[in-house]
């Protein structure tokens, strides 16, 4: 009898753990898009400090994360039924962070560059900007050149196609890379540094806020820009990428991404 219970016993427990390992199978079959589904909630991890893009702005007495990337990532978590959650950090933690899964998606005016591609997928090209630099008003005469640049400290964002321009564009050895786009316009207002690569969407606020900084017209071959995309972790499941890229295009079908930008920098000024 004893015999008997102990072979029941096992096969129950056979049972239940194959029933385990069934579950984890199917969960690991399950693709990033219905991942997300189920849940309920599409996470994006941001820098919010490079406005239009994505800055802190107070709404109805709310510190709140707004910018044309958020009113994307609105459309996107809509179009897949689930809810929008916001994630700020540094810009130079983004890619940690989609690898480690602690979010679902990067938007945050990230340019798909080919080291980038390496480590996570891409949707399509959903903007292109430019970039531009910025000294203080009294120095607006010293700097017009590249070459004048290059003898120039200056301050750019860390792990940004800016910090690229700087090192391969302008070639100066006296770069300073931090983590936020304020800290950098920050810099060159304490003049700690001589001037700042930015991007020339997320100088309007600055220059309001700092009037003897001003922007300097030097050709810095905006070619350099290879657009902004959304990132997503690399997986062979493209699901979420191909999801993501059908709202992208219906948005600017309908120029509702230009719509965005302009009312993004409405609210930045």
């Amino acid at each position: 009898m004893k015999g008997l219970k102990k072979s029941v016993l096992l096969m129950i427990v056979g049972a239940l753990t194959l029933g385990v390992v069934g579950c984890s199978s199917s969960e690991e079959d399950k693709t990033q898009l219905e991942v997300i589904k189920e849940k309920g909630v599409l996470t994006m991890a941001t820098s919010a400090d490079y406005p239009p893009y994505e800055f802190h702005k107070e709404i109805n007495g709310k510190d709140t994360i707004v910018g044309f990337d958020v009113m994307i990532a609105e459309e996107v978590a809509k179009n897949l039924g689930v809810e929008l959650e916001i994630k700020d950090m540094k810009f130079d933690g983004l890619l940690g962070a989609l690898k480690s899964g602690n979010v679902d998606i990067i938007l945050a005016g990230m340019t798909p560059t080919e080291e980038r591609k390496q480590a996570v997928n891409f949707t399509n090209i959903y903007h292109n900007g430019e970039h531009t630099i910025l000294v203080k008003k009294e120095n607006k005469e010293k700097y017009k050149s590249i070459e004048d640049l290059s003898k120039a400290s200056i301050a750019v964002q860390k792990s940004s196609l800016q910090e690229n321009i700087a090192k391969d564009v302008i070639k100066s050895n006296n770069i300073k890379s931090l983590g936020k786009i304020s800290d950098v316009v920050l810099e060159l207002q304490n003049e700690n540094v001589d001037a700042v690569v930015v991007s020339k969407e997320a100088i309007t606020g600055y220059l309001k806020q700092y009037p003897d900084i001003l922007e300097v017209n030097i050709d810095l071959g905006n070619d350099q820009s290879e657009g902004s995309a959304i990132a997503i972790n690399k997986t062979d499941d493209i699901s979420l990428v191909d999801a993501i890229n059908e709202v992208l295009s219906k948005l600017e079908n309908e120029n509702k991404i230009e719509a965005f930008v302009e009312k993004a920098t409405q609210l930045a000024q």
